[in-house]
């Protein structure tokens, strides 16, 4: 299989290649309660937001201002929790169907390069991949993270910004794809003028993806086949 032009093929981690199963709220609550010293109360959903969003509006629902360290002090206590329960990640989390496949038939094909475009922040995007085996199959160098900006939307501009320092090759919107599971991950790659492959394999909905203005929606990654049709077009 052959493509008109390089293409940068940016992969969201969580619901869309693995489930951590409940290693990542054990992981956040113990952090939260660590660095301010209180449980974690209000209900929380990860829902494609960057880490920074996430933790800053975690605090914000608690009453806490997140300056002063706080905020920095709160996610690197979640990297630290996560870290230490691989063990547990490993046992009781999972790469999704057909994701490593899904991985190594992309990689493969003439011209495509891999990397990821997270709401983790590096350090987490890194053990994960690593804990599950798949950080052999992207370019960690080319990636955009949960502590590049607030704002997801943001993101491609920091992937684009280190395809051109390690690549020598400035990639934009027009020879990028964005695969993730949630509606941010649609409006991100909109933004840029990126091709949008949502999986619905995390909290929304097939049909939630589709309005939110996906080119392609896949039920999941099984289908090796069909993940290469909507990743190449």
């Amino acid at each position: 299989m052959t493509i008109p032009m390089p293409l940068l093929v940016l992969w969201d981690i969580d619901h869309t290649l693995i489930d951590c199963g409940t290693v990542a709220h054990q992981a956040y609550a113990t952090a939260f309660r660590k660095a301010t010293g209180r449980p974690l109360e209000r209900p929380w959903r990860f829902d494609g937001r960057t880490e920074l969003a996430a933790a800053t509006e975690a605090l914000r629902a608690h009453g806490l201002d997140p300056g002063g360290g706080l905020l920095d002090a709160f996610t690197e206590l979640i990297v630290a929790e996560t870290r230490d329960r691989g063990a547990d990640l490993a046992a009781g989390g999972q790469v999704l169907p057909g994701a490593a496949e899904a991985l190594a038939a992309v990689g493969a094909v003439p011209g495509v390069r891999q990397s990821v475009l997270t709401g983790n922040l590096y350090d987490l995007a890194l053990w994960k991949l690593t804990v599950f085996g798949l950080d052999g199959h992207v370019d960690l160098r080319l990636g955009a993270f949960g502590g590049d900006a607030f704002e997801r939307t943001d993101l491609p501009a920091h992937a684009f910004d280190r395809t051109e320092r390690h690549l020598g090759r400035r990639y934009g919107g027009a020879d990028t794809v964005i695969v993730g599971d949630t509606p941010r991950d649609v409006a991100t790659a909109r933004a840029v003028g990126a091709r949008a492959v949502a999986v619905a394999t995390g909290a929304d909905s097939a049909a939630a993806l589709e309005a939110a203005g996906a080119d392609v929606v896949l039920p999941d990654l099984a289908d090796t086949a069909a993940v290469l049709r909507a990743v190449t077009g």
